[in-house]
């Protein structure tokens, strides 16, 4: 990827807009990895601290919203582990909203969660945060926040007015996407080890899964995907060692997380393409 992409990054903002601690790293950690290293200026706003998450490592089960309800400060260090891992160091919560949990659940109905904030107001938090990096590029979900999550769509919500509503105008938004293809070959090497993913039998069960011609672009990450995996392992409450995630790395190989995939829905795709047509910069036409 070095020879295809400029030789310094240096001057570049990226801003990250994700629903909760652990999402930026699946979705985005070797970008943010990459980009980090080359000198971009990457920050990263988190929307809720993911209080209502399944605790997924049996001694600390007493954090979980049904017991102590302390997930969302344990959730506050894994973040700032994982950012350690990637070399981000601007990472911020938008202002003080708490995780809705899943759709038609009794905690979606709270007043304090993030799904039940004023869109306006929750977009005006963000838009002071524009105004003061500056971003050229916006990474955040699409419509359905990637797989229907309330906090999810909230985000996409919020992350696009706001970019309507800031005096900086953003050069040019992607939201992530996760292709087909990819996901069916996962499932199939799954499938070979007797092993689901994510108890799915094909890839048209996953709300997630994109069709390929939504892909606009392509980032190589595969340089940073041990920064990757070090900070999906800081995510230790949310993200099983034995799980499908690190099935998957072994099964794969690690490249699997190296290959980020982005739709580019303002602004204008750029050479360079590769052999399919995509971009595979971020930066590509943004003028500084």
């Amino acid at each position: 990827m070095g020879e295809v992409m400029k030789s310094s990054y240096d001057g570049y903002r990226i801003l990250l807009v994700h629903a909760h601690p652990d999402d930026e790293t699946i979705n985005n950690g070797a970008t943010m990895a990459l980009y980090a290293a080359l000198g971009a200026k990457i920050t990263l706003v988190t929307c809720t601290r993911g209080e209502e998450g399944e605790v997924l490592v049996p001694g600390l089960s007493h954090l979980a919203s049904s017991q102590n309800d302390q997930l969302g400060k344990h959730r506050e260090i894994e973040l700032a582990n994982a950012m350690k891992a990637l070399g981000i160091e601007d990472f911020r919560f938008l202002g003080n909203y708490r995780d809705s949990g899943m759709m038609d659940t009794p905690p979606n109905n709270r007043p304090d969660v993030f799904w039940q904030a004023d869109l306006d107001s929750a977009a005006g938090q963000l838009v002071e945060i524009i105004e003061e990096t500056q971003p050229h590029i916006l990474i955040t979900y699409d419509e359905i926040g990637g797989y229907g999550h309330p906090d999810h769509i909230q985000a996409h919500r919020v992350a696009m007015r706001a970019s309507e509503l800031s005096k900086w105008q953003i050069q040019k938004i992607y939201w992530n996407t996760m292709p087909k293809s990819v996901l069916a070959e996962g499932m199939a090497k799954m499938k070979e080890i007797g092993s689901d993913f994510f108890g799915a039998e094909s890839v048209d069960d996953l709300p997630f899964a994109k069709d390929d011609a939504l892909v606009t672009t392509l980032i190589d990450g595969n340089d940073y995907v041990e920064a990757k995996m070090a900070a999906m392992k800081a995510h230790e409450t949310q993200i099983s060692l034995d799980g499908p995630f690190f099935a998957l790395s072994n099964n794969l190989g690690l490249q699997i997380w190296g290959h980020e995939y982005y739709t580019l829905v303002k602004g204008t795709k750029c050479e360079p393409f590769d052999a399919a047509g995509r971009e595979n910069d971020l930066t590509s036409g943004v003028v500084l």
